[in-house]
This record gives structure tokens, sequence and C-alpha cells, in this order.
């Protein structure tokens, strides 16, 4: 298979696809007007969706989820881990330093900050139904814990793993160029990539990434509004929803229009320094040996209970719970596929593929249970032992779990304050990064898309967050998280099989490993030779000959023919 770029144009001079661009902004203006003009009817039509999928598709997320934990821990250490993304004499561009820095950078965002204490003191306080714990209770911790590591540890990486693997190895590997399109050559040829077969994959990828990226500039929001609620006595309603969402994207466009990626990327290491910090005020200020001893015993009860958590789709207990958790979890890292997907390929040329995985599998996954054991146990220890009532808290709403938590520590207006930037920076360098990445979706696989494009891209996500919001919320922002990912959950299927179709034939993963029954059978068969040659030489020597005669006979005959 020839592994020529597909298009005439390098990357970074390509040009934007018209018909992608045109039919994604139709579209996503469309929902975005429906949902401003017609809110009832929007909402009644989307309430419906949603429960018509949890009814009948929360296998297929489950599934699939599966498909891409195993498929990630299979190929990494299977001989195609040792294929290299480029050529085969090429080299990591990236130190292993900087590599990991970066991964933890994509590991951490809007949805820690939102979900790192939300989650674990939510389930503390109403345990999942699968747990059988009761409230408040060390099982319900423990519960607690494990659930919110299965939610945003290997299974989240994994998605994202196989996105990136995909991509890197199309446009590294291939030459084809950095759209998600080009990583389905295999299955539907060279030509039909660029055609309306590619497109439309691509198109789908765009539509993930608005929504799923739209979702997290919400939670930005909703937190951000919460927190000035809570330190400086503003009001929380939508207005002031609204108000951030329209100043932190002025601040994106900003970014955007001046070409001050450099600064977005000082903005990503501010981000890694400050969440650095911030976690280490808690875990020297909180309950230190407590979290100490909520590391190695949450890890071991995950990775205990990690199957059947894997394989619950709410048949036997709550649909509705996991519609509201594991689904909406699972449709979210789906959505994000396609972006974080580009980002970890962009940083990973030159690496093994069994590099690529085991690093964006396990690094993220490290960062993110320390940030939980130490956020969110922190916040389970205070509730417990009476220091503060952090039920109420969670009253108010999810968004304000890690400003209750912060509240019972010391400092905590100083702490508040450093969170609300943290939610801030991260809404803009989502924004841009996301932007930036539909923006090359729409410019056949273009590095450097055009500004206004970019810019275009980043205006219509923070409407659709805006109407979301407006519209229902956190409840409409997970139903359309949802309703998107359920076509995206097919081609992120089909894009696991076009990379094990190409992965199969790539000489740079050697010969095919001997199978051991293969061996045990030539084995078996080699005793059982020498067993009757000893027994009965002259009748074997025979069967030799004729045999060997029999195959002169057939290459005679095969050669004349």
């Amino acid at each position: 298979m020839s592994t020529e770029p597909i298009d005439h144009l390098r990357p970074e001079e390509a040009r934007p696809d018209h018909t992608i661009v045109s039919i994604g902004i139709l579209a996503v203006a469309g929902v975005v007007a429906w949902a401003a003009l017609g809110k009832e009817s929007f909402d009644e039509v989307s309430s419906t969706a949603l429960g018509w999928v949890l009814d009948n598709f929360a296998w297929l997320f489950v599934v699939a989820a599966d498909v891409f934990l195993v498929l990630s821990i299979l190929i990494a250490f299977s001989r195609f881990g040792r294929v290299r993304l480029g050529s085969d004499d090429s080299e990591p561009e990236f130190t292993n330093l900087a590599w990991i820095a970066m991964m933890f950078s994509a590991g951490m965002g809007i949805g820690l900050m939102f979900f790192g204490v939300g989650e674990p003191l939510q389930h503390y306080l109403s345990p999942p139904p699968a747990s059988g714990a009761e409230p408040q209770t060390n099982a319900a911790a423990a519960a607690a814990m494990e659930f919110s590591f299965f939610h945003w540890t290997l299974t989240p990486w994994a998605i994202y793993g196989i996105a990136g693997l995909a991509l890197a190895y199309a446009g590294f590997r291939k030459g084809r160029g950095n759209r998600l399109s080009a990583a389905f050559v295999p299955l539907i040829g060279a030509r039909r990539a660029v055609s309306w077969q590619g497109k439309v994959i691509d198109l789908l990828a765009v539509f993930a990434t608005v929504f799923g990226t739209a979702t997290s500039l919400g939670l930005g929001a909703l937190q951000v509004a919460k927190g000035l609620n809570l330190t400086a006595d503003v009001t929380d309603d939508i207005s002031t929803q609204l108000t951030i969402i329209v100043v932190l994207g002025s601040a994106f466009v900003v970014s955007a229009f001046s070409g001050l990626h450099r600064g977005v990327k000082w903005l990503s290491t501010i981000n890694i320094v400050l969440a650095a910090v911030l976690m280490t005020f808690v875990f020297l200020l909180g309950p230190t040996v407590y979290i100490l001893d909520t590391i190695p015993e949450s890890v071991g009860g995950y990775l205990n209970d990690l199957l059947s958590m894997a394989t619950a789709t709410g048949a036997f207990t709550d649909a509705e719970w996991m519609g509201a958790w594991t689904i909406f979890y699972w449709a979210w890292w789906l959505s994000w596929a396609p972006f974080v997907g580009t980002f970890i390929a962009r940083i990973s040329h030159g690496r093994t593929v069994r590099e690529f995985l085991i690093g964006v599998l396990l690094v993220p996954s490290g960062a993110t249970v320390l940030w939980f054991c130490v956020m969110g146990g922190t916040a389970i220890r205070l509730d417990s032992t009476g220091e503060e009532d952090l039920s109420a808290t969670v009253a108010q709403g999810v968004e304000a779990s890690l400003f209750g938590m912060l509240d019972g520590l010391p400092l905590s207006t100083v702490t508040s304050y450093v969170a609300m930037v943290l939610v801030m920076t991260y809404f803009v360098t989502s924004a841009d990064s996301a932007s930036l990445v539909m923006g090359s979706l729409t410019s056949r696989g273009a590095l450097h898309p055009p500004t206004w494009l970019v810019v275009i891209w980043g205006v219509l996500m923070a409407s659709v967050a805006a109407v979301l919001l407006v519209v229902g919320g956190l409840t409409s922002l997970q139903t359309a998280t949802i309703l998107v990912a359920l076509p995206f959950v097919v081609v992120m299927l089909g894009l696991c099989w076009a990379l094990l179709t190409e992965l199969l034939t790539d000489p740079g993963a050697g010969p095919p490993r001997h199978h051991a029954l293969h061996g045990l059978r030539d084995a078996v068969r080699a005793m059982v030779g020498e067993a009757i040659t000893e027994q009965t030489p002259g009748r074997h020597h025979r069967l030799r000959r004729a045999a060997k005669s029999r195959s002169e006979t057939d290459e005679r005959d095969g050669g004349t023919g």
C-alpha cells in the first residue's frame, strides 16, 4: 500500500475544505439557534432522544470502552509495540521529561477541577447502586474513590490512546496528514478518504469535539460563577455564567487573532504549576496521613473491582445512575478523542507504539489518582470527621464542592481564588487548543489552519456552551454530549479495525511469533515420528520414500501444467 500523502499540499499549506466548513458551521449554528429560540421543543426532543439512547445503546458505550482498554494493552505488549511512529530510524522529537510533562498537562483540565472533589464526595454521600454501600460509611468512601478512578484513569486514556495512535501512525508512519479520515485509508481506500466518505468521518469528529469541548466550557463557567458567589458574594445566576463565557471567550479570540500560541503554552505551564501548588497545599495542610493511606487502598480496590465495573450496564442495578455517570463519561471521553488524540499524536513522533501506549495509559492516570486522592480524599475526611458539613455544600451543586473543601482549610479565600484562576486559564487554553484541532480537521489536516476559521470554531463552541446552560444547565450539557457521541462510537470502533489492519502488515513489527499450540503440535509430531522410526524402521523408510515420490510427481505435474 502506498505511503504517499493523499493530499497534493503539505499539511502546513492545506486550504480549508469548504464543504466540511460550511456543513459543520451551519449544523452547529442551527443547533444553537434551535436551543436559543425553541427552548421547550429542544428540551423535549433532546430528553426523549436521551431516553431512547440509554434504553437501547448503553451496552454499546460499555462494550466499546472495554474494547479500547483491552486493545491498548494487547497492542502495547505485542510485537506491534516495536513499530515506530515515523521511519524506522526516527528518534523521539521530545525528551522523555518534556513528553511526560506535556502528557501531564493534557491530563489536567476543567473536568478535574470540577469533578476532582465533586465526584468522590457525591459518591460518598450517595453511593453507586452497584456498590451496595450505605451512605457516609467507610464502604461508601472506598466505593467513591474506586468509581472516580474507573471514570477518570485507564479507560478514558485508552480511548485517547487509540485515537492518538491511529492519527500518529497515519501521519508519521504513512505520511497521510493529520485528519481522522486519513486513518481510515485501509478500510475505505485513499480516494474515498478524500471523497464524501472521508468528509463524513471528519464532520462527525468535528461535531463530537464541538459538543464535548462545549461541555467542558460550560462546566468551567458554572464553577467560576459558584466560586465568585461563595468568595465575593457575586450573584450566581445565568447572567453571571453567560458573562463569564463572553469574557473568557473574548480572551481566547484575542489570543487566536494575535497568534500568541506561545502565550497559550505559557498558560499551560502556569496551569501545571498552580495545580501542583494547590494540590501540595491541600496535601500538607489537610489530612496527610489519611491521604497516604487512601492511595494504595483505593488503587488496589479499583484494580480488584475493575472487571465488574467495566461490564456493568445498569441492567441489574440502576440504568438512570449509569446514564448520569458512566455512560455520560464514556460519551464525553469519546467526544474529546479527536482533540486529545491529535494533541498527543503531534508530540509523539519517533516513539515506539509501546512507549506511546504505556505513557498515555500510565502517566496521566497516575497524576489523576494523586489528584483525586488528595482533593477528593480530603473532602471525604472533612465530612466524615464532622469538621465540615459538605453535604450541605453539595446540595448547592457539584460545582460548589471544591470551594466547600477549601473552606475547611487555612487561607481558604486565597486558595479559592487560585482555583478560579486555574479554571479560567483552562477555559482559555481548552478553547484555543480545541479550536485549533477543529480548524485542522476542516482544513485537510493543516497544522496551521487560518486564524479566522479557528476563531469561528471557538465562538461556536462558546455559543453551544452558553445556550445549553440557558436551556438546562449541567443536565443539558450531559444530554448533548451523549447524543453526539453515539454515532462517533461507530467511527471509533472502525478506527480500531483500520489501525489493526495496517499494523498486521507493518514490517517494523517483525515476523509473527511462533504460536505456542503450533510448537506443541510440532513437538508431538516429532515424538510420534521418532517412536514409529524406532519400532518399525523399515516400514517408516518405505513410507518416507513413497511420500517423496508423490512430492516429485506433484512438482512435475505442476511444472508441465
